[in-house]
């Protein structure tokens, strides 16, 4: 990617971009597309996938292109095709189905989801009642929810609800969270939890994962520098909605979600100084690139990289796309 482009041609006003990092795929998003991908080129088109693959238009026309069918339940996906189950997770209910029909599937859960399900697990067969912080409806928490029989997870989306929310009182309680949540609501809600319920059993590991926390951390190290916050990703994306959330809260006047370059309103850089620049964990970086091409229709950009930590986390694909063979 071009940080640092070629002296201008045009003599239009400079501006200064900071590019958060890290931003865009997490190691998660980037397993998920790879095993629709291989799946792909294995079995031949077309492979269907339960639910979009990761929240991201984009990258889920790409993959319509080489050859996947997106469907929202399994009844849609014939008993001869192989089919992907999304990176969100997917309740119990979903590979039991696929079993019972004999469908050769393939679960792209994020390994840091399924941690979460292990978690839920293992608090329900210690006869903890497990109280689950997350969003009301999204693929995640559906999928949690779903690990474990009904009645036996009571969501909780804020502190109010921590305070207030109904729970057994006879046994001991535990809590875990969705993966993608903001850092900071978070913290807030487990501190009304503790205070409630001060023997509440918590994660050994912070459920929130590496990415979210990550690209939270970058845009707080760019808030308070930037005049507008210009964040790449879908409104279906939590991890993406939370970055808008968190530049805000730290300072930045006014932060945007957009879907692709062309969707930017140049108008909102008009007259500023520095604006900053992310995008969400399944926002790929041809489309910040768009952004930035989009940017330099009506300003000369002097580019500032700032990254707050180095990824290397790598997931590996499910055994079956490890070796060649047929299904």
């Amino acid at each position: 990617m071009d940080l640092h482009p070629h002296a201008p041609e045009r003599n239009l006003p400079r501006l200064n971009v900071l590019l958060a990092g890290p931003r865009g795929f997490c190691a998660g998003v980037d397993r998920a597309i790879k095993i629709v991908e291989e799946a792909i080129r294995r079995y031949g088109a077309p492979v269907y996938v339960r639910h979009e693959i990761v929240h991201n238009r984009f990258v889920v026309e790409s993959l319509e292109r080489q050859g996947a069918i997106f469907v929202e339940e399994l009844d849609e996906v014939p008993d001869d095709a192989p089919v992907v189950f999304s990176a969100h997770g997917v309740p119990k209910s979903v590979p039991a189905e696929a079993s019972r029909r004999k469908l050769f599937y393939l679960d792209a859960t994020c390994p840091l989801v399924s941690k979460v399900h292990r978690e839920a697990e293992q608090h329900f067969t210690r006869g903890r009642h497990i109280l689950l912080i997350g969003h009301a409806g999204h693929p995640e928490v559906v999928g949690t929810m779903g690990q474990l029989p009904e009645g036996t997870v009571t969501l909780i989306e804020d502190a109010a609800q921590a305070r207030t929310a109904p729970v057994p009182g006879d046994v001991p309680l535990a809590f875990i969270t969705q993966t993608t949540l903001s850092v900071d609501d978070t913290t807030d809600i487990v501190a009304a939890l503790r205070e409630r319920f001060p023997e509440i059993h918590a994660p050994a590991k912070e459920d929130i994962c590496y990415a979210t926390t990550n690209r939270q951390a970058a845009v707080k190290a760019i808030a308070d520098r930037a005049e507008l916050m210009v964040v790449v990703g879908a409104p279906n994306s939590s991890n993406s909605l939370r970055l808008v959330e968190v530049a805000e809260r730290a300072g930045c006047p006014k932060a945007v979600m957009v879907q692709r370059g062309r969707d930017l309103d140049l108008s909102l850089a008009e007259g500023l100084t520095t604006i900053g620049v992310t995008a969400g964990a399944s926002a790929p970086e041809v489309l910040v690139e768009e952004v930035l091409t989009r940017l330099r229709e009506r300003f000369t950009l002097v580019i500032e990289e700032v990254v707050v930590a180095e990824e290397t986390i790598t997931f590996k694909l499910p055994g079956a796309l490890q070796t060649e063979g047929a299904r």
